[in-house]
């Protein structure tokens, strides 16, 4: 396994796209905790926070794929830098103004959402131009998906941090700073500025006129629902079992799977057909998910949701894999990004759906909803299986692909004519 993984990073550039993504991502996988530390030390009310990181929220659920689309048409230093800057600049007005007037602190954060940089989807798409074999995208793909969970589990560790030791302010100006130092990583390096995307046809549904991409964004909708619901879910049980350190051990222990299940998922090669892997490990995901209603005391329940977080990030990695196979040639920024808002949309809903569902029947109906959401994700993909499994028109096809020894047809991943 180690050695698989060391291979991906002593590639030439690796290490610094992975880290400086990983990095130039910071502020947005940090934001909704900032936010809401920010506002509280401001004197506003969890409401007002609440809303804030809402807007930015969907602010950003609806840039990701139009600046997506953009990187796809400029290249990616045009677009990903100016961004950036534009994010950071954004926060830091609402650092600096604060929570009134209620219009600019509103202003303000949605401006830094919108803005935010499309760098995961930037990333996937230069991953074939850094490795020479298919077998290495794939498992690049695992170590990418491990890599948001180690980002999500200690980006708000660094945040509370940076708030205790200075002031909510600082830890806003300072993860927006670090932003712009990890984007600007990314986009001065030689694959960055080489890669181009595909010649496109011209559509103003750009990637969403893809049916296999249209189906995995369905699936993906309700797999973020999933995700969305246990967060809530969480919150009522560790109230019950133990406070804040409780609900803080369940979601190190999801993300503690996912790093697991990603790292196992990458060490090896995958054969056949990677829509019929997806099912599969979605429907693993489905039934790991029903152990959470039983809600044992707080230790059990700690390895429960390790066990609940398992098969995410292989998940995610075979969804990439799908995602390449799909995007129309010259969109695959786009298709990548659309991908990450689709699973952004869901972890709203799921949090929004899930707050009433444990008002009314209490936690055990709240940890249900993952386990549905996961069976609904399980049947769209068995519903468009067909319409996964065909290749998106125009996708160069390799006989005998490199990473599937049973010689199953298989679209080759890349850059240029690989986007």
């Amino acid at each position: 396994m180690a050695t698989g993984y060391l291979e991906i990073l002593r590639a030439r550039h690796a290490t610094r796209l992975l880290v400086g993504t990983l990095v130039g991502r910071l502020p947005n996988a940090t934001a909704a905790i900032a936010i809401v530390l920010f506002v509280r030390a401001q004197g506003g009310s969890y409401s007002l926070a609440g809303a804030l990181a809402a807007v930015y929220g969907v602010a950003n659920a609806v840039g990701q794929p139009v600046l997506g689309r953009l990187v796809d048409l400029r290249g990616q230093p045009r677009v990903q830098l100016p961004a950036a800057v534009l994010s950071a600049l954004a926060m830091a007005v609402f650092a600096f103004v604060g929570i009134e007037p209620r219009a600019a602190a509103y202003a303000s954060v949605a401006a830094a959402g919108l803005f935010t940089p499309p760098l995961e989807g930037g990333l996937r798409a230069l991953w074939s131009s850094v490795l020479p074999r298919e077998e290495q995208i794939h498992r690049a793909y695992a170590m990418d998906a491990v890599a948001q969970e180690v980002m999500f589990t200690v980006g708000p560790l660094l945040v509370t941090v940076c708030a205790s030791l200075w002031s909510p302010q600082v830890a806003l100006l300072v993860l927006n700073v670090l932003g712009v130092l990890g984007a600007l990583s990314v986009v001065v390096s030689a694959p960055s500025r080489a890669w181009r995307s595909a010649p496109r046809e011209a559509h103003w549904l750009g990637a969403l006129r893809s049916p296999g991409l249209l189906a995995l964004l369905g699936a993906f909708l309700f797999i973020g629902v999933a995700m969305g619901s246990i967060t809530v879910a969480s919150v009522p049980y560790a109230d019950g079992h133990g406070g804040d350190h409780v609900y803080g051990w369940l979601m190190t222990g999801l993300g503690f799977g996912a790093l697991i299940g990603g790292m196992a998922y990458g060490a090896r090669q995958w054969a056949g057909e990677p829509a019929r892997r997806l099912q599969v490990l979605v429907a693993f995901l489905a039934v790991c998910y029903l152990p959470l209603t039983l809600m044992p005391g707080a230790v059990a329940m700690t390895f429960l949701t390790v066990l609940a977080g398992v098969f995410l990030a292989p998940v995610i990695a075979c969804a990439f894999v799908l995602v390449d196979r799909h995007a129309p040639a010259g969109t695959v920024t786009e298709a990548f990004s659309w991908l990450v808002t689709m699973f952004t949309v869901g972890a709203s809903v799921g949090t929004g759906l899930t707050g009433p569902v444990v008002e009314g029947g209490g936690a055990q109906w709240g940890f249900a909803v993952p386990a549905a959401a996961g069976t609904v994700a399980l049947l769209v993909l068995i519903s468009t299986g067909r319409v996964l499994a065909v290749a998106v028109q125009g996708a160069v096809v390799a006989v005998g692909s490199e990473n599937d020894p049973n010689r199953a047809l298989e679209p080759r991943l890349g850059s240029g004519d690989r986007a």
